[in-house]
């Protein structure tokens, strides 16, 4: 996996340069790697709202904390807006919510470890500063308007042409958070199958993971409420890509598909130069009215490649993008339960066998139904909660092949055992925090920033 800073300045003068981009990402087994990447709500102690990016309590406060344990500060006129170590990197969501990007390791015992001391330094700032930090879906208490907004220029783009898009776009930028996970594929045609698996099976990790039912401070009607933001975002870059179950997908047919995905910016000489739905296609051509001439480069291709949002993005790899935030648990299972259907070849084709007779119909009414009804979504002549049960069983017998333990001699299986409870009980994250807060928590969220914070 690409780290910080890895794409050249490389002019494009064919397309051929766009597909060779991604294909270049192929690599073999022994140097596929996991990368990790989870969001979090910052909050204050003492009054639970947001931290702004500024003052002593801010969030580039946080940041600059955070340089004490190794890592590098990223500035953009002059405001610390993320920071570097290694091949892992600390950034900001729109909202502040703050994101692990992390390095790509070889187990799911490795990324676990990350994640974990991740936190501890975290919290370790956090505490001076009189901050907490929550993992879940959708932010629980706070409106749009009084979440801050981060000193960061492609935001303040899409922050104005959001809104043209789609009624949800903003809330998807400040009152959402995720964990996601990026994997490897050996060449094409590993791809395509990975592709079509994780896909079909999003809705099915959306339910595992589901934990958003609060917003503004009362039950908002779904589980994953998170997940049913991204379907009035923008129709132009989200959706279940139907096209990668056609016939002759390839990496070429996902180029097409993001060459018709409207811009945001291009970013050049420490600028951002708002390109908003204009057209790759033209840039490629040298005629875009912003930049008259100009061609785009390999990173401009990079950072467009960011912009679209489907279910599972296609980069140098396949990210899954399926999954509610969560505590610290469910950060390191998300990895595992992919890792386990994708990384191993038994694994991969009985995951393929479960869903390659899924229709186009069945497939956006799982990613449509279980927003809200999650496990108890009917499905042919059970529910989502038997999809889920077979996914889990299929993931865990890839992980204990994979046979890949910690000190204590357990295997990687580990981490799915609370998705495993979950589904069992046919009870989402969610649907826990609901029967809370009609009881212990008297009709209030705010309980949930204390006994679920990191």
């Amino acid at each position: 996996m690409s780290g910080p800073s890895a794409v050249k300045e490389e002019p494009i003068t064919r397309r051929d340069q766009l597909v060779e981009f991604i294909a270049s990402g192929g690599k073999p087994r022994e140097a596929w790697r996991i990368g990790t990447e989870h969001e979090k709500f910052g909050f204050r102690l003492d009054d639970l709202k947001p931290p702004t990016w500024e003052g002593e309590r801010g969030i580039g406060a946080l940041l600059d904390g955070l340089t004490r344990f190794g890592w590098e500060p990223v500035r953009e006129n002059g405001n610390l807006i993320a920071l570097t170590r290694g091949m892992a990197s600390v950034t900001l969501e729109p909202a502040g919510q703050l994101e692990l990007s992390g390095a790509p390791l070889a187990t799911v015992h490795e990324t676990c470890c990350e994640v974990t001391s991740h936190l501890r330094e975290v919290k370790a700032v956090a505490d001076e500063l009189n901050l907490g930090f929550l993992g879940m879906g959708f932010q629980p208490k706070w409106k749009r308007e009084e979440m801050p907004w981060m000193p960061k220029g492609r935001y303040a783009i899409m922050q104005r042409y959001m809104p043209l898009r789609g009624g949800l776009g903003l809330d998807m930028m400040t009152r959402t958070c995720t964990v996601q996970v990026n994997l490897d594929f050996a060449d094409e045609a590993d791809m395509i199958k990975k592709f079509r698996v994780s896909l079909a099976l999003q809705p099915i990790a959306t339910a595992l993971f589901a934990d958003s039912p609060f917003t503004e401070g009362k039950p908002n009607g779904f589980l994953s409420f998170r997940s049913n933001v991204w379907t009035d975002t923008d129709p132009d870059r989200t959706g279940m890509l139907d096209f990668v179950f056609e016939d002759g997908f390839g990496v070429e047919r996902y180029v097409d598909y993001l060459l018709d995905v409207p811009m945001y910016f291009s970013y050049r000489d420490g600028k951002y130069i708002d390109l908003a739905g204009r057209s790759f296609r033209r840039f490629l051509d040298g005629k875009l009215d912003e930049l008259p001439g100009a061609l785009p480069t390999l990173k401009d291709w990079a950072d467009h490649m960011t912009t679209a949002f489907p279910e599972v993005r296609l980069k140098k790899y396949l990210e899954m993008r399926g999954a509610d935030g969560g505590p610290w648990n469910r950060l390191c299972a998300l990895p595992a339960f992919w890792v386990g259907l994708l990384y191993d070849d038994a694994a991969l084709d009985a995951a393929w066998d479960l869903v390659k007779d899924f229709s186009m119909t069945e497939r956006h009414a799982l990613r449509d139904g279980v927003p809200r009804h999650g496990f108890k979504l009917p499905f042919r002549n059970a529910t989502v909660r038997e999809l889920a049960l077979e996914a889990l069983k299929i993931s865990g017998h890839g992980l204990a092949r994979r046979a890949q333990f910690n000190s204590g001699g357990a295997s990687e299986a580990v981490f799915i055992e609370p998705l495993i409870e979950f589904a069992d009980a046919n009870q989402t994250p969610a649907e826990r925090k609901l029967e809370l807060f009609r009881t212990k928590w008297g009709g209030s969220v705010d309980p949930v920033f204390k006994e679920f914070a990191y």
